[in-house]
């Protein structure tokens, strides 16, 4: 059981160290919305968000009142939508239009974001894949609340390079329809390689469709309260290092199942999972770097970084999956370039390069996440890069992903400014030699050895 006196325990955490449940998202299940109209297929959809998700954000306020603890973020995330739309969308514009009622539907509940305007690829596409994956750069350029991804490959069925070549154009046209906005609509889009059906955080959230009609998700953060208790340990060996992480994230971890299941509660809707993942913010203070740091590297980048992350990541998970029986979602460390003032300090540096940044992927939550790279970056050059981050989560039995933000009217050492959690950016200078030859090839890359064990 969690009792209140757990809470007054994190007061610290919360005034002095960031800590914050970065997100309570609800995951809506839009099965029952499917329908041959389209127009059925837009009433049905608006209605069941509202009616499901209507109190989730007063909810999340009265949590944040009584409990003193800071939610950040209310979020939703619903079935993928080239399947909703499957039956009654004969082209892309018809789901710009489903796209246009999530975010309808994203404004009058009031939450941040609504993701699940989603495609699952990883081993073909249907026609109606297609189709939404080609709306993607329209929908997001006249859409506000709206998150999108793809998953394009997993450890089961390989690599799907005919998906990996179109995203390179999607990514590009998304952010070159956004340009007069920063290429915002790049940041609101992410591809990836096992993609899980629980992820809370924006922007990969969508509901799977093994999940319940709906469930309560909830992230929580804290980099800044594990830097804190690694001061204390300063120059101490390994084992103390690694003890003071796991013990820090079981409390981290108990604030967040305590908001979940009091969420759950509140609004009659089973409790899903906690995602653990340490998410920085552009807060002073509030960096995945700057543990890396306490750790003992000077920079994010610098020799030692990846095992320094992969001790991080691993003494998290260990924590915070004592403290809930339902662990989920990503969990683990987030490296966003664009959220971490660490990570942006090491690139300015030159410490930290999208080569360093992809090594390290091998070992944290995610992958390749809010960097962004020259505007005038080569369509292949993005595939290559997302195929690389598809093969390392393929290989290694991962969750990884990329969310590359071409800037648009920018050269390396510009800075693309967005604001908010997403922060800023320095446009990181990518591998000028081509793959263009390869990325042209048809089919998919076949699954690994280790993927057939039934």
């Amino acid at each position: 059981m969690i009792n209140i006196n757990e809470v007054a325990e994190t007061n610290k955490m919360i005034r002095e160290e960031n800590l914050d449940v970065r997100t309570i998202t609800i995951g809506i299940s839009l099965l029952d919305c499917i329908d041959a109209d389209l127009d059925t297929v837009c009433k049905n959809v608006y209605n069941k968000i509202l009616k499901v998700a209507g109190n989730l954000v007063s909810v999340g306020k009265e949590i944040e009142r009584d409990y003193c603890i800071p939610i950040v973020n209310k979020r939703i995330s619903v079935t993928p939508i080239a399947m909703i739309g499957a039956a009654a969308c004969k082209c892309p514009e018809d789901y710009v239009r489903l796209a246009h009622t999530l975010d309808d539907a994203a404004k009058a509940v009031g939450v941040n974001f609504i993701g699940g305007y989603s495609a699952l690829v990883s081993k073909g596409m249907t026609t109606q894949d297609e189709y939404l994956i080609r709306s993607i750069p329209q929908a997001l350029a006249e859409t506000e609340y709206v998150c999108s991804s793809v998953n394009l490959g997993s450890t089961r069925t390989g690599i799907n390079m005919d998906a990996v070549r179109l995203m390179g154009h999607i990514v590009k046209e998304t952010a070159s329809l956004t340009a007069d906005r920063g290429s915002i609509g790049a940041a609101k889009l992410v591809v990836f390689c096992n993609a899980p059906d629980d992820n809370p955080f924006m922007a990969g959230a969508f509901h799977g469709v093994t999940e319940a009609d709906a469930v309560i998700n909830v992230g929580v953060s804290g980099p800044g309260v594990v830097k804190r208790a690694l001061e204390e340990v300063r120059g101490e060996d390994f084992e103390v290092l690694c003890e003071t992480i796991k013990k820090t994230a079981f409390k981290i971890t108990r604030v967040g199942q305590l908001v979940a299941k009091t969420a759950s509660d509140k609004l009659n809707i089973p409790f899903g999972i906690i995602d653990l993942s340490l998410a920085p913010t552009p807060a002073m203070g509030d960096s995945v770097a700057d543990i890396l740091h306490e750790i003992g590297v000077e920079y994010a980048g610098a020799p030692g970084t990846t095992a320094a992350l992969a001790l991080l990541n691993d003494q998290v998970k260990k924590g915070g999956i004592m403290a809930s029986s339902y662990v989920g979602g990503l969990s683990g460390a987030f490296i966003p370039v664009s959220e971490d003032q660490g990570m942006i300090d090491a690139v300015n540096a030159g410490a930290l390069t999208i080569e360093k940044l992809e090594a390290m992927t091998c070992v944290c939550s995610v992958g390749l996440d809010m960097i962004a790279v020259p505007g005038d970056v080569s369509e292949s050059t993005i595939s290559g890069i997302i195929a690389d981050e598809m093969a390392i989560g393929m290989i290694n039995q991962k969750t990884t992903a990329v969310r590359l933000i071409p800037a648009i009217g920018k050269k390396v050492g510009d800075v693309l400014e967005f604001g908010g959690l997403l922060g800023k950016a320095p446009v990181m200078p990518v591998n000028p030699f081509s793959c263009e030859n390869m990325i042209q090839r048809t089919g998919r890359i076949p699954a690994p050895v280790h993927s057939f064990k039934n």
